[in-house]
């Protein structure tokens, strides 16, 4: 082998403790976005590989590809970090001063960089931005017209119990009708929304906002992700992404002969998803005692027993890398079908629970009519 991730890692942290000491004016804060989102990362990665197989240097390559962005705050980081190469440093190295770049892709790029490999390293990881990219399009995709279903529906019923149950309470009222209990009920909650509507309205805009901010403790992540892997249909959805996710890079490492320890210790670095994170750590851990991969695989349920299969057999034929290849492309497929059902599913069911929303305010509503008009007549 032509690394040592140990001596990878003992870089890394003397970067990180001179980092530590910079000037807190110098340092960029971005609360709200990303100036390297996925996107452009999966662009500048792509780029830079074809500039460098076409023979372009590492310098050159990095002008080019600023010289064609827009953003000033994209410039800006490009520049900082040609500067740095110029000043001796590496790829890897001058990445690793701008917190826009993961861990990941400093050791990814490191390992490209001392095995010789760089050109194929940055053409993975464009592939791996770019695969990602296109789940969060799938997932967005399936999640749209739902989300604007249920936002309309949402406004259908704060309506009716604003203005409809209200002109119905006062005929009531007036008439001085004896009113069944779903009515009552109907009634109340009109009258809660019409005195904290503002608070409910307030408490929902400071938890998207706060958002921002959580996203980054490890408690609110833990919690988040628990709660999502645990809904029907969608908590499985979302597994199914991050296992691709998982697959496409443990495949990428393994293409670079990094060991199955390391890959395990990066990937984990990368993925955003608690558990499989925790997951993850705890297949480490076993695989440090002497365990396989695929036996530390088969203890934790994230992980289906068709993967376990497949990994070890990956192990008794020494073909690790084509495995998690086949792997990820069968995780993809399943992405972009669950996708679609999602979509397909949702619609119905939201507008059923619409219509089963209406239609109870509507019945409780006309009870009283019934009854009053019984009365009259």
């Amino acid at each position: 082998m032509g690394f040592q991730l140990d001596n990878i890692q003992t870089v890394k942290k003397d970067q990180s403790k001179k980092a530590s000491r910079t000037s807190f004016l110098q340092k960029e804060i971005n609360l709200f976005s990303n100036s390297f989102s996925n996107k452009i990362k999966e662009d500048f990665y792509t780029e830079l590989s074809v500039l460098l197989k076409a023979g372009i240097t590492l310098k050159d390559g990095l002008e080019l590809i600023e010289g064609a962005l827009k953003k000033k705050p994209q410039k800006d980081k490009l520049n900082h970090i040609s500067k740095a190469i110029v000043s001796g440093s590496s790829l890897s190295e001058a990445i690793s001063h701008h917190k826009e770049f993961s861990e990941y892709e400093y050791y990814s790029l490191k390992i490209g960089e001392e095995t010789g490999t760089l050109i194929e390293v940055t053409q993975q990881l464009g592939e791996f931005y770019a695969r990602k990219n296109e789940q969060r399009r799938n997932l967005v995709s399936a999640l749209t017209y739902p989300t604007i279903i249920l936002a309309t529906a949402v406004l259908v019923v704060v309506f009716m119990l604003n203005y409809v149950v209200p002109m119905f309470q006062d005929i009531f009222e007036q008439q001085k009708v004896e009113l069944p209990a779903i009515t009552k009920f109907i009634i109340n909650c009109s009258e809660f929304l019409k005195s904290y509507g503002w608070l409910i309205l307030l408490v929902l805009l400071i938890l998207v906002g706060s958002r921002v901010f959580f996203n980054k403790k490890r408690w609110y992540k833990k919690i988040k992700d628990k709660i999502i892997s645990k809904l029907p249909f969608i908590g499985d959805f979302v597994k199914t992404v991050y296992l691709s996710q998982f697959t496409q890079a443990v495949s990428l490492l393994t293409a670079s002969k990094v060991p199955v320890v390391n890959s395990i210790q990066l990937v984990k670095q990368m993925i955003n998803f608690y558990p499989l994170q925790n997951a993850l750590a705890s297949v480490e851990q076993e695989i440090l005692k002497g365990k396989s991969l695929s036996d530390s695989l088969k203890q934790h349920k994230l992980f289906d027993d068709k993967m376990v299969a497949l990994v070890k057999v990956a192990e008794e034929t020494n073909q690790n890398e084509f495995i998690f290849q086949r792997l990820n492309a069968q995780y993809n497929t399943q992405v972009q079908q669950k996708s679609k059902l999602l979509s397909t599913l949702l619609e119905p069911v939201i507008i059923m629970i619409v219509g089963l929303l209406v239609g109870l305010i509507l019945i409780a509503m006309y009870l009283p009519m019934f009854k009053l008009s019984s009365i009259l007549g």
